[in-house]
């Protein structure tokens, strides 16, 4: 049986003060859960703090990006090795933002969006410097709106899933954890539809099944991330193919991500 996965993003919230009070009180709120594997991805500035609040507990630290170089004249990037030197177990790589693509763009002007560099091939490379490094990857696809409403949404997800994996050795994708997560609803309030998102969960597992055949792939953890929240979650998790969630703003309240949690380890966690 799989172990659902609760992995909470922080995004570009809270200061060193503001990322221990909610390390400590998420760390609180969830010891007496089995279940379900939790992961806290800080921004880099607080994830020495936040490895300090977790210490003696199950939960695990994670990053929100990384650079695939080991070293170098890159100003502003940050390595798989010092991630791992922080205590990072996880990295999350190609999110919808990273790659520029968003639910509610940020800005009006299209130029400020060119900070977001992200595409299929630094995805790539991305995942695999992290498996060199023996991190996790929670590697996230899906659509735009656009997109979708196109019924691009199966060739969307399968290209960024197929470009991912390039290059990597079966041993390799056996340590991925893939989230999908439509970009029309992150950020947003929109949920997808729970059986629209395991049908489009399940096209991911069928597409890691062909590189490491089904019973391996059955195994392989794959979340759902966009407006995960309390009052969606129950539906969600009773879903067979989805294990877990991608979770932005609802992290970032202690309670409210801590039902998260307890939800998913009653539904799926037993």
């Amino acid at each position: 049986m799989r172990i659902p996965i609760m992995a909470g993003n922080w995004k570009m919230n809270c200061d060193n003060d503001e990322a221990w009070d909610l390390a400590v009180a998420v760390a609180d709120g969830v010891e007496e859960i089995e279940g379900c594997q939790v992961v806290l991805c800080p921004p880099f500035t607080a994830l020495s703090t936040v490895e300090e609040a977790l210490e003696g507990t199950d939960l695990a630290l994670g990053a929100q990006d990384l650079y695939w170089a080991d070293s170098g004249a890159f100003t502003g990037e940050v390595s798989a090795r010092m991630l791992t030197s922080c205590g990072c177990e996880y990295v999350i790589i190609g999110h919808s933002e990273r790659r520029g693509r968003f639910g509610k763009p940020p800005e009006d002007d299209p130029r400020l969006l060119t900070v977001f560099g992200d595409n299929d091939a630094t995805v790539n490379r991305k995942v695999r410097a992290a498996v060199a490094a023996d991190l996790l990857p929670i590697v996230c696809v899906g659509e735009l709106l656009s997109e979708r409403e196109a019924g691009q949404t199966d060739e969307v997800v399968r290209q960024q899933v197929l470009a991912a994996l390039e290059g990597l050795a079966e041993e390799d994708i056996l340590d991925l954890t893939f989230a999908y997560e439509p970009v029309w609803a992150i950020g947003t309030g929109q949920v997808c539809d729970a059986p629209e998102a395991n049908r489009v969960i399940r096209l991911i597992r069928d597409l890691l099944a062909e590189k490491v055949g089904t019973a391996e792939a059955e195994n392989l953890a794959i979340l759902y991330g966009g407006s995960v929240s309390p009052d969606n979650i129950r539906g969600l998790m009773e879903q067979p193919e989805i294990d877990g969630g991608l979770v932005g703003g609802a992290s970032l309240k202690a309670e409210a991500f801590c039902e998260l949690v307890r939800v998913a380890a009653e539904v799926r966690g037993a």
